[in-house]
């Protein structure tokens, strides 16, 4: 091995890239260099040439000594005395360091420890504070220094495993249908199922004895480009599809006669019917229906509940604020988007907006936000009556007594162009792609089009994006499926312009990942499923099998040693098992050896 590649290696192991890996057939793959520089560069890592990577590697090593804590570390809840480690990365001036606890019901703890200490040298701090599960803070200072803050940890205080409802863990076990909810047909709906047909589902089904009801991801997609239609590459994984929300159900809808009077007219009238008889969603069509009645009952919303303070009104002022910025910012996102997009329809998102505008912190944002408030504030409403529908769906989900309810998916990432990354754009390398090497199935890899989230951007924001990306999937869930839970531990990083056979596994860390998991399960009591196909690492097996989170198998591929389909004991008691998934065939295409023959085509 050449000096540049050891060198190169190095800074990768430093990162977290892995220079190498088996492929799903047992071979070595090494990593083409390109690939490795280039996937650097998207964590701000210069190895352009030996000289820079040198140097990269030294200012990584010497960054690593001056951080007194890790950023984020795990802590077994309800015992004591617990250890941190620390990284004194020089002489303490006083004999004795402080160290401060500020748990997250605003309790404080704080007490002393012998500082004497080599330079550099990394030491046990035991802290004898039993702390309750939680989101804690420990902070470490030198009281004899002027500047005597030495650093600071967010404490992950989490129980082993994750949450499991009795009706689930002593019983026999439940079913339900997995559905995709735009492909819902009804006599009702506007041409793609909705929430109102989600509550009809929940009756019918509850009826029957199931005990939940999965679901595609409900993500924002895209208001200005309808046909963006795939739920797992959305704007963003912390709001809503708006397409779903039942017009008709709307409060608004009741009280506004114009809305009635547009909607009972036959002209629209025999727009709905065309769009429920279509052989497949027209999307543009749908979204041009509810759009032009949804402007009317805002403006309804305005003029009759807004301008008098009403009871509707404050409710929508609780729930932006509830929300905070992440709903504004998505808002704001929304409302740029159509202003560009209105004004030349080649803008396709916000990395195509003017300069200014694409930093959501930036002065001509904020004027925009100011001079558009009214705008804004629309794509707020739309967010607000699809959580109010979703919410009613679950709430009815547990007042029939459903085990489980609603189960829902968690996509693995977002579009490059959408509202997520505007607003986090820190946190997102996006100039790589997610993907998977060759497998069975994909010969020459897989490349899905989402930029990953930054393992080191997530690490040092103490994990915000995703705390609040579970919150958001878990509100109204009795259980959740994350997609390629593989990315707890490691995601497969392609470079822009290469092949998926170019790319390279980065890493995660997997165990503060996981208790973050395990906590947001039980304060939402929540199941977790991961969806875990396809190459899948031994230690991420093992960690999930730990944590309590649910395989997902599927019953193509569960087949023993002599091909013969494995019989229902013969799987994990901690699995969701299914016939098929959205990209597999159906069992009846399956059966009919459909998907053989168009495979051959």
């Amino acid at each position: 091995m050449s000096e540049a590649r050891a060198t190169l290696e190095r800074l990768c192991g430093l990162c977290g890239i892995a220079t190498g890996y088996h492929d799903v057939f047992g071979h070595w793959r090494e990593v083409p260099e390109t690939s490795l520089v280039a996937l650097l560069a998207e964590l701000d890592v210069d190895a352009g040439s030996a000289a820079r990577a040198a140097a990269a590697e030294q200012a990584l090593r010497a960054a690593a000594a001056q951080q007194t804590l890790a950023p984020v570390i795990r802590v077994a809840p309800d015992q004591a005395p617990w250890t941190v480690r620390a990284r004194i990365a020089s002489p303490v001036a006083g004999q004795r360091l402080t160290w401060r606890l500020a748990l997250e019901d605003g309790a404080r703890h704080e007490g002393e420890l012998d500082a004497a200490t080599e330079p550099l040298a990394e030491r046990d701090i035991d802290i004898p504070v039993a702390l309750p599960a939680g989101y804690h803070r420990l902070e470490l200072f030198d009281p004899a220094r002027r500047r005597g803050f030495l650093g600071e940890a967010l404490l992950v205080v989490a129980p082993a495993r994750c949450f499991l409802p009795t009706s689930v863990d002593e019983g026999p076990g439940l079913w339900g249908p997995a559905v995709q909810l735009y492909a819902l047909r009804s006599e009702r709906n506007w041409g793609i199922g909705d929430f109102g047909d989600l509550g009809r589902l929940v009756e019918q089904w509850s009826a029957l004895g199931a005990g939940c009801i999965g679901l595609n991801p409900l993500h924002a997609l895209f208001p200005h480009n309808p046909a963006h239609a795939s739920p797992y590459s959305p704007s963003s994984r912390l709001r809503l599809n708006v397409l779903y929300v039942d017009v008709e159900a709307i409060a608004d809808f009741a009280d506004c006669a114009e809305a009635r009077r547009r909607v009972q007219s036959p002209d629209f009238q025999a727009r709905l019917a065309a769009l429920r008889a279509a052989d497949m969603v027209d999307y543009r069509g749908v979204a041009g229906a509810k759009f032009e009645v949804l402007e009317l009952l805002y403006r309804h919303f305005r003029e009759h509940h807004e301008r008098r303070g009403s009871a509707r009104a404050r409710a929508f002022r609780t729930f932006q604020s509830q929300q905070g910025e992440s709903l504004r910012r998505h808002a704001l996102c929304e409302a740029l988007q159509e202003h560009f997009h209105r004004a030349d329809a080649n803008v396709w998102g916000w990395p195509v907006w003017p300069e200014p505008y694409r930093d959501p912190a930036s002065a001509e944002v904020a004027r925009f936000c100011a001079e558009n408030l009214e705008r804004v504030e629309y794509f707020e409403y739309l967010q607000w009556q699809a959580e109010l529908q979703l919410g009613q769906a679950a709430a009815r989900c547990r007042s029939l007594g459903m085990g489980v309810g609603l189960y829902l998916d968690l996509a693995v990432s977002v579009d490059r162009a959408g509202s997520d990354t505007w607003a986090q754009r820190a946190c997102f390398a996006l100039g790589a792609s997610v993907g998977a090497p060759a497998d069975d199935f994909n010969l020459k890899g897989q490349n899905w089009g989402l930029p990953p989230l930054r393992p080191d951007r997530l690490r040092a924001s103490r994990y915000a994006l995703f705390i609040q990306a579970l919150r958001e999937s878990m509100r109204h869930a009795g259980a959740i499926r994350i997609d390629h839970v593989m990315a707890l531990m490691r995601l497969f990083w392609i470079p822009q312009g290469a092949s998926a056979l170019a790319g390279a596994y980065v890493h995660y860390a997997l165990d503060e990942l996981m208790a973050i998991l395990v906590l947001e399960s039980h304060r939402n009591q929540c199941i977790v499923i991961g969806e875990d196909l396809g190459t899948v690492a031994d230690e991420v097996r093992a960690a999930l099998t730990a944590a309590g989170v649910f395989s997902y198998r599927l019953f193509y591929f569960e087949r023993a040693h002599d091909g013969e389909f494995k019989r229902p004991a013969d799987y994990p008691r901690e699995a969701l098992v299914a016939a098929s998934t959205h990209d597999l065939p159906t069992l009846a295409g399956w059966w009919a050896e459909h998907d053989l023959r168009l495979r051959e085509s």
